[in-house]
């Protein structure tokens, strides 16, 4: 039983299964937070929606409370201005005909809740007035600069909202002309004070303002903000309004309105610094007043409705989402349970078969091992005496083949060099050149003393001896190679590209084997990249603290696989006349005195990498 249950944890499951839960969570991750996002948009849009309905309606209703408030004073200008006692009283400006008009409009303020009703002359100076027995008496003031005196003596009425002169007190101006056969006598005037409507408002919480043409707060539910602007006012227009005192010195600073986005033409979302209160979101509606230029502006708090609503809308979103991810859950579960057994079952089986494989294979391998074993004992007897005898013989023949070899391979290239300098030595002589003749003569000359130091070091290296190590001067070494690969690459040696090290730049070695090195790197190199059209070879010498690194690269084939696990192996080449011997010679010259050789080939060509150590200063 414990072996079955370990044999089932072992069961190797299927990749759709093991990816099935991450990219069930992460679907369901993004539709879940997809489907809040949408509900949290969808719940905002519906409760943003209820407020606007809802907005206007109360924003409606406050415009026609403020209009019937508006309509009761309106008549008694247009009265009076028809009334014969204020036109005696103009006309004749008699004292008990003006005491008797300013009892008249004291009683007149007390039944319509007008603020004050005073009658001024055609010059604009008060005649009467409902306040004539306070303190602050508007009677003998002078009126003319206003602008609802002005507008009623030319158009016959007006209506001006401004703040009084005398009381400080922001109110409703409306003005009418009084007259008689004579012409104009004089403007009666009542002033609307709406501190009661303002106090109805503020009791509702929700910020109320009623604005001019001009964008100014008239009429509001917070009292700071009065005499505040909608919107930033031009500097002429500002100018204009502080000069006619209207406002008296307010500042029309603008509203505490951080930022705004349109609904529509009459809606939009505000973000409003309330007093007292951090800074919030509110639905502003823009609800025109009739028979005026003004506008109410009603601001609802949207943040308890749309948090509600959203809220609301993503619980619903969950609600219906939840069950549905849970059951395909529940799904995906039972069907990675089933496809984990059929996986388990079928690892048992191919198991089961494997192990009976195993076991055949081995009892048949055991049986062809002791067949095999009889036989080798039985054909080792007579065969040891003759494989010994064969491998002494093959040891003597190897080890002077390598010497034969070495000595053809090393010598042929100055023998190629002489046969050269001989040829031209004799077309020099023929023309008559004798100067240039000695000259190749004197070359032969040291490529034979060359020769023979070669052979000398073959027979050290047959004695396993060496010569002992000097300071030789690369730049010197690489120009010699150079010189001796002349005759066999003639027209060729342009495509050798050697950065020559600065002279007096010496390595330990000798100059006769090291040459014999460079010799061998640059011929493979060249040979090569023997038909190619856009052959290179580059040499370049690299300065280390203690090593001088010479790198020779070509852009040929590489080095063929096969070989380059073997490449410094004796009689191991790729070339058809080649003995394998030139690589393995170098390693041995370079080895001998402290450095090594690298190589790196691939398909866009081979570079030979010679480590040698630094003379001594």
């Amino acid at each position: 039983m414990l072996e079955q249950r370990h044999r089932e944890k072992s069961v190797k499951v299927p990749a759709f299964a093991r990816t099935t839960w991450p990219v069930f969570g992460l679907t369901a991750t993004a539709i879940l937070i997809s489907a809040l996002y949408a509900a949290g948009h969808y719940g905002r849009s519906s409760a943003v929606a209820a407020l606007i309905a809802q907005g206007h309606a109360d924003a409606n209703l406050k415009v026609a409370l403020l209009r019937a408030v508006l309509e009761r004073p309106r008549a008694l200008p247009l009265l009076l201005a028809e009334d014969q006692q204020v036109v005696g009283a103009l006309a004749s400006r008699d004292a008990e005909a003006v005491d008797a008009l300013d009892r008249k409009l004291e009683g007149l303020v007390a039944g319509t809740h007008a603020s004050v009703l005073y009658v001024t002359g055609r010059d604009g100076i008060a005649v009467a007035s409902s306040n004539w027995r306070e303190p602050l008496s508007f009677v003998g003031n002078d009126y003319s600069f206003r602008e609802y005196f002005q507008r009623a003596m030319e158009n016959g009425t007006a209506e001006h909202f401004a703040l009084g002169s005398v009381s400080k007190r922001p109110g409703l101006y409306i003005s009418r002309r009084a007259e008689n056969q004579a012409g104009a006598l004089g403007v009666v005037v009542v002033k609307m004070e709406f501190d009661q409507l303002e106090s109805d408002w503020r009791d509702a919480n929700r910020p109320v303002y009623v604005t001019d043409a001009n964008g100014v707060v008239l009429i509001t539910s917070v009292p700071s903000w009065r005499f505040t602007t909608a919107a930033p006012l031009p500097a002429e227009r500002l100018g204009a309004i502080r000069q006619s005192l209207q406002f008296g010195d307010a500042p029309l600073t603008p509203l505490p309105i951080v930022r705004q986005q349109p609904l529509s033409d009459d809606a939009s979302i505000v973000s409003a610094v309330l007093p007292g209160t951090s800074e919030g979101e509110y639905l502003r509606l823009l609800t025109p007043v009739p028979s005026t230029s003004w506008r109410l502006e009603y601001l609802v708090p949207t943040e308890p409705s749309v948090a509600a609503a959203v809220r609301e809308a993503r619980l619903l979103a969950l609600a219906v989402l939840v069950p549905i991810l849970a059951l395909i859950a529940f799904l995906l579960r039972r069907r990675q349970m089933i496809t984990i057994r059929i996986a388990a079952e079928k690892t048992l089986r191919e198991e089961l078969e494997r192990r009976v494989t195993e076991r055949t294979v081995d009892l048949s391998r055991a049986r062809d091992l002791l067949q095999e074993e009889i036989a080798d004992h039985r054909s080792t007897e007579s065969k040891l005496q003759v494989v010994q005898q064969e491998l002494v013989q093959a040891n003597r023949l190897a080890i002077l083949g390598q010497v034969a070899a070495g000595v053809a391979h090393e010598i042929n290239q100055p023998v190629a060099t002489i046969r050269a300098y001989a040829d031209n030595a004799r077309i020099f002589l023929q023309r008559g050149r004798k100067a240039s003749a000695e000259e190749n003569l004197g070359e032969i000359a040291a490529l034979t003393e060359r020769i023979g130091m070669i052979t000398e070091e073959l027979k050290a290296f047959g004695r396993k001896g060496r010569t002992p190590p000097e300071a030789v001067d690369l730049r010197g070494a690489i120009e010699g190679a150079v010189v001796l690969l002349r005759s066999r690459f003639a027209g060729r040696l342009d495509i050798l590209a050697i950065d020559l090290p600065p002279s007096g730049l010496a390595v330990t070695g000798n100059r006769v084997r090291l040459e014999q090195v460079l010799i061998n790197l640059f011929q493979n190199a060249l040979e090569a990249l023997e038909g190619r059209i856009d052959a290179s070879v580059n040499v370049s010498v690299e300065t280390l603290s203690d090593e001088i690194v010479i790198r020779v690269s070509d852009n040929g084939p590489g080095i063929d696989p096969s070989i380059r696990s073997s490449l410094f192996s004796p009689f191991n080449t790729s070339k058809e006349k080649g003995l394998g011997l030139g690589l393995v010679i170098s390693k041995d010259i370079v080895a001998d005195y402290g450095g090594r050789i690298e190589v790196e080939s691939g398909e866009t060509g081979t570079t030979f990498i010679v480590y040698l150590r630094k003379a001594a200063s």
